[in-house]
C-alpha cells in the first residue's frame, strides 16, 4: 500500500529565509533516497535539499524564486508498496509485545528528516565560481572548468544549461557566450589575472576615464590580438611619380571643397591588389574550415579622433573614382570627428587601411579588424637615395619618395609567400598607378 509523505525543508542552520534557485524534479519523477530535490541559496551559502525516501513526486509545493524556511513544504512524495517509511517500534514493544497488524493511516504522515549537516551549509562559502553542488558535480563529470563558464542565473550563478552550452561550444569549435576563444574553435584562453598595483604609493597619480570609443574598441582589439595569429610583412613603395601627379591634380579637388589625399590613391591601389589576391578580401568562417571570398570591396579606413580611433567603411570603393573617394573620405572623417558616425557606417568592411603618414613613423604592426583577414598600415613617406640600375650593373643613386607599407595578415589564411607577393604587387601599382586600370 502506497502512502503520501510531506517533504519539508529540514533544519538549515541559522538561515531564516532562503531563495529557491533550482527545482530539480517535477511531478511524476521517480526519485531515490538522497536525490536532490531543490537548491536553496542565502547570501552566504548554497545547498541542496535531498529526498528523505524513495518514491514518486506527486505534487510540487515550491517554484523557482520562492523563499522558504525550515518546515516549508517542498512536495508530496508517494512511496511505493513496501517503501513507505515505517514508524520505528518503541523499546517496550520490542521486548514485551508482538507487533500489531498494520492499519490504514488515519492521516497523512509528516516526515521529520534529519538536519542537514552544517558542513554542507559551509560547503560553498569559499567556493568559486558561483554554482550549486549538483552543477559542480555535473561539471566535474564532463571535465568542464567552472572558472571559465559564464553564469546566466541570478547573481551570475552558473546553471546546468550554462555548463552544457560551454561544453558544446568547445566541442563544436565555437566559444560559449562570454568566453574568449579563437574563432576557429581553440580552447578558451586561460590568461593570468591582471596585476593589482597601488600606484599611489610610488608617487602622485591622477585617474582619467577612458573615452567610450576606447573602452569599446579596446575589448575588440584585445580579442583580435589574442585570437588571430598575426604576422606583419614590411615593404616600401616608390611613390615619386604618384605624389607628383597627386599635387598636379589637387587644385581641381580643392576648388570643389575637398583635398585629394594619398589615401584615395591607396584605396584604388589596394582594390587592384585585392582583385589579384582575393584571399585578402575574405573572412574565415566561424568553424575555421572554409574561407568566405567576398565579391565586393568595402574598405575600412582608420580615422583618428580626439576620443580614439574609429574605422568607417567606404562601400563599393571599386565603383568609385579617385575624386569620389577623396570627397567621401573627407565627409566620413568629418562625421567621425563630430561623433556623428552611425554603427552601420562602420560595418561590412572587407579590408582596412590605417595610415599614419600625416603623423610619422617608419613602420608599425596594425591589428587586424576581425572578421577581416588583413590590414594595411602606411607610415610617413620619406625621400631616400635609391639605386636605379640596369641588370648589367650600370646605374646610379636617385632621390626617390618611398612609402613604408606594413601588412598584417591572419596566418591561418595567408602564408608568408602570399603576403610578400601582395605587398610587392601593391608597391608596383603605387609606383605606376596606370596598373590600377588593368
Amino acid at each position: 500500500m502506497s502512502s503520501i509523505t510531506e517533504v519539508k525543508v529540514p533544519d538549515i542552520g541559522d538561515f531564516k529565509e532562503v531563495d529557491v534557485i533550482e527545482v530539480l524534479v517535477k511531478p511524476g519523477d521517480t526519485v531515490a533516497k538522497e536525490t536532490s530535490l531543490i537548491t536553496v541559496e542565502s547570501d552566504k551559502a548554497t545547498m541542496e535539499i535531498p529526498s528523505p525516501a524513495a518514491g514518486v513526486v506527486k505534487e510540487l509545493r515550491v517554484k523557482l524564486g520562492d523563499k522558504v524556511a525550515e518546515g516549508s513544504m517542498i512536495l508530496l512524495l508517494e512511496a511505493g508498496a513496501g517503501e513507505a517509511p515505517a514508524a520505528p517500534p518503541s523499546k517496550a514493544a520490542e521486548t514485551s509485545a508482538p507487533p500489531a497488524p498494520a492499519a490504514e493511516p488515519a492521516a497523512v504522515p509528516v516526515h521529520k528528516p534529519a538536519p542537514v549537516p552544517h558542513e554542507l551549509v559551509a560547503e560553498v562559502l569559499a567556493s568559486k565560481p558561483h554554482a550549486s553542488p549538483s552543477v559542480r558535480k555535473f561539471a566535474r563529470e564532463l571535465g568542464a572548468d567552472l572558472s571559465k563558464v559564464p553564469g546566466s542565473g541570478p547573481k551570475g550563478r552558473i546553471t546546468q544549461e550554462d555548463v552544457q552550452a560551454f561544453v558544446k561550444g568547445v566541442m563544436t569549435r565555437a566559444p560559449a557566450a562570454g568566453v574568449a576563444a579563437a574563432p576557429s574553435g581553440g580552447a578558451p584562453f586561460n590568461l593570468p589575472e591582471w596585476p593589482q598595483v597601488d600606484f599611489a604609493k610610488f608617487g602622485p597619480v591622477e585617474l582619467k576615464p577612458l573615452s567610450r570609443i576606447k573602452r569599446l574598441s579596446g575589448a575588440n582589439l584585445h580579442r583580435n590580438w589574442i585570437s588571430i595569429p598575426h604576422v606583419t610583412q614590411f615593404d616600401e613603395a616608390d611613390i615619386t611619380e604618384l605624389e607628383a601627379f597627386r599635387k598636379e591634380s589637387g587644385a581641381a579637388s580643392e576648388k570643389q571643397g575637398f583635398k585629394l589625399t594619398m589615401l584615395a590613391f591607396l584605396i584604388k591601389a589596394c582594390i587592384t591588389a585585392l582583385r589579384q589576391f582575393p584571399e585578402f578580401n575574405a573572412s574565415l568562417e566561424r568553424g575555421g574550415e572554409n574561407l568566405v571570398l567576398k565579391r565586393y570591396f568595402h574598405i575600412g579606413v582608420a580615422v583618428d579622433t580626439p576620443d580614439g580611433l574609429v574605422v568607417p567603411v567606404i562601400r563599393d570603393a571599386d565603383r568609385k573614382g579617385v575624386y569620389d573617394l577623396a570627397r567621401e573620405l573627407a565627409e566620413v572623417s568629418k562625421l567621425a570627428r563630430d561623433k556623428k558616425l552611425k554603427p552601420a557606417d562602420m560595418q561590412g568592411g572587407t579590408f582596412s587601411i590605417s595610415s599614419l603618414g600625416g603623423i610619422g613613423g617608419s613602420a608599425f604592426t596594425p591589428i587586424i579588424n576581425a572578421p577581416e583577414v588583413a590590414i594595411l598600415g602606411v607610415s610617413r613617406s620619406a625621400m631616400r637615395p635609391v639605386w636605379i640600375g640596369a641588370k648589367d650593373g650600370a646605374g646610379q643613386f636617385m632621390p626617390r619618395l618611398m612609402l613604408p607599407l606594413s601588412l598584417s595578415y591572419d596566418h591561418r589564411v595567408i602564408d608568408g609567400a602570399a603576403a610578400a607577393r601582395f605587398t610587392s604587387y601593391l608597391a608596383s601599382v603605387l609606383s605606376d598607378i596606370r596598373r590600377s586600370l588593368l
